[in-house]
């Protein structure tokens, strides 16, 4: 393999010629074979970096801290990364000591032997464009990898919710379909009162809204960077105007407006709470979305032994012993997803109380376990949308017999007949004397037309008009229906 030599204050390495990453890669990559996954599985960091490293080229340009030929290549290279290309080198492992060294520096050393490539010189011409003193010119990790990571989530948080507006969407639909099926309620498992399935769906649609709306407000958490804060918040290395000056830039260049300096650098360079509360925020939608799976799971158990008052969609063979078993994989899948989500908000936890003093040295865990989140959870509930939710059919036949012998009825005729009367119907319903129907007409209690007034299901169930209006969708998210593509894909698409 034909190599090229590179040195840091350490010594000497060989790095194979056509790498775009250096000497520092090559020492992280050696040092960290832990995770055996890189950066650059998750295209948002790497994007966000490239746009940070931009950002500060423009912005040192302007201040007179580098001269417009450097600043155009590396401009440029950024660029290059910023379109999808040159992701592969990002080699460094997430899992990696220093506190979000080697990813810093991994970013680096690509954008350099980019920008060299671009000037027509060699890789490792650092003479010219180096990592460091140009590519990095006013920036320290401690500034520029909490700044990445904070944009990386909130482009993840964004195509999470994407992704749950659909799935609200779904259940919505669901809800007007059931509208007219009347069930019986359950509470702690036990028989309650009626209702509609429609109501059930339509419920769940409206605990995704609730999250929608939350995550929707801890974006802008995410928007308060430190850039400018450089080792520890004093700024050191960088041109008093840098902060306001990269800050302009990288509105520009993000299109995001909402971005702004801290107010406390020294504070923000060591403070790791927004990752927790991001975090937070995940762990919270991951155990809503887990109980919305289980309660499909018990809706849908039998088919001739549970409840069986839906059907999923059946996705595969259950099982290799027990001929025509159908399992419920698809919420199965996503409910071990929220226990991974549920750990991982541990691990932030930890990992934000670990740091020290001016800094903390484990926000690449933190980094990873959010992104991985955001990834997984956004994927599950994409094939709980499609391959389950959106199948999912009543049995209506089964759900109007069981609502014929309930003696849950009884409930709704309590403020006629009185609760004692009500209570003693139903014993006798339970030991087979009759239906609450019967029994109530039988002992004189109400006529038969005053019974099937109060049994009727619009009373039963209690319907009035919707409390929440069908999910409004954005061409990205018409455009994910209709050709059944990841919402990421679509977002990059429009």
């Amino acid at each position: 393999m034909r190599t090229r030599t590179e040195r840091d204050s350490l010594g000497e390495l060989e790095i194979p010629v056509d790498a775009y990453w250096g000497v520092h890669t090559a020492r992280a990559v050696e040092n960290f074979p832990i995770s055996r996954r890189t950066i650059g599985i998750y295209p948002e960091l790497v994007r966000a970096f490239a746009q940070i490293k931009q950002a500060a080229a423009r912005a040192n340009a302007d201040l007179g801290e580098l001269d417009d030929e450097r600043a155009g290549y590396i401009d440029r290279a950024c660029q290059d990364i910023i379109d999808g290309n040159l992701h592969d080198q990002f080699v460094v492992g997430v899992i990696q000591g220093g506190a979000g060294t080697s990813s810093n520096m991994n970013a680096n050393e690509v954008i350099a032997n980019r920008a060299l490539e671009l000037a027509g010189r060699d890789k490792g011409d650092y003479s010219y464009i180096h990592p460091i003193d140009h590519v990095n010119r006013a920036q320290s990790t401690n500034d520029t990898y909490p700044s990445a990571v904070k944009l990386a989530i909130a482009q993840g948080l964004r195509k999470h919710i994407a992704e749950l507006q659909l799935l609200q969407y779904s259940f919505h639909k669901k809800s007007r379909e059931f509208r007219d099926v009347l069930k019986i309620g359950r509470t702690q498992l036990q028989d309650a009162v009626p209702m509609t399935l429609g109501q059930e769906f339509h419920g769940f649609s409206s605990t995704l809204g609730e999250d929608i709306e939350r995550m929707q407000q801890h974006l802008p958490l995410l928007f308060e960077l430190n850039l400018g804060a450089t080792a520890i918040g004093t700024g050191i290395t960088a041109h008093p105007d840098y902060a306001p000056a990269v800050m302009q830039h990288l509105r520009e260049i993000t299109g995001e407006s909402g971005l702004s300096t801290a107010r406390d650098l020294i504070e923000a360079t060591s403070d790791t709470g927004v990752f927790m509360s991001t975090s937070s925020v995940l762990r919270r939608n991951a155990m809503k979305i887990s109980k919305i799976c289980n309660d499909l799971r018990l809706l849908s158990s039998g088919p001739q032994a549970g409840l069986g008052e839906i059907r999923l969609p059946a996705r595969q063979a259950g099982s290799s012993i027990m001929p025509g078993k159908v399992n419920p994989v698809i919420p199965e899948a996503v409910t071990q997803v929220a226990y991974i989500i549920a750990g991982s908000d541990v691990t932030v936890a930890m990992a934000s109380e670990g740091g020290q003093l001016q800094l903390n040295a484990f926000e690449p865990v933190m980094a990873h376990v959010i992104l991985q989140n955001l990834t997984w959870l956004r994927r599950s509930i994409r094939t709980l949308r499609i391959n389950c939710v959106d199948g999912i059919t009543a049995d209506r036949e089964r759900l109007a017999e069981m609502v014929g012998s309930s003696v849950g009825v009884v409930t709704a005729l309590s403020p006629a007949i009185g609760y004692q009367n009500a209570a003693d119907v139903a014993k006798a319903a339970l030991r087979g004397e009759g239906t609450v129907r019967e029994l109530v007409v039988q002992r004189g209690l109400l006529t038969a037309g005053q019974v099937e007034e109060l049994l009727n299901p619009a009373s039963l169930s209690n319907q009035g008009p919707e409390t929440q209006s069908m999910p409004k969708l954005t061409p990205e998210l018409i455009a994910a229906i209709e050709s059944d593509l990841d919402v990421a894909d679509a977002h990059e698409h429009f």
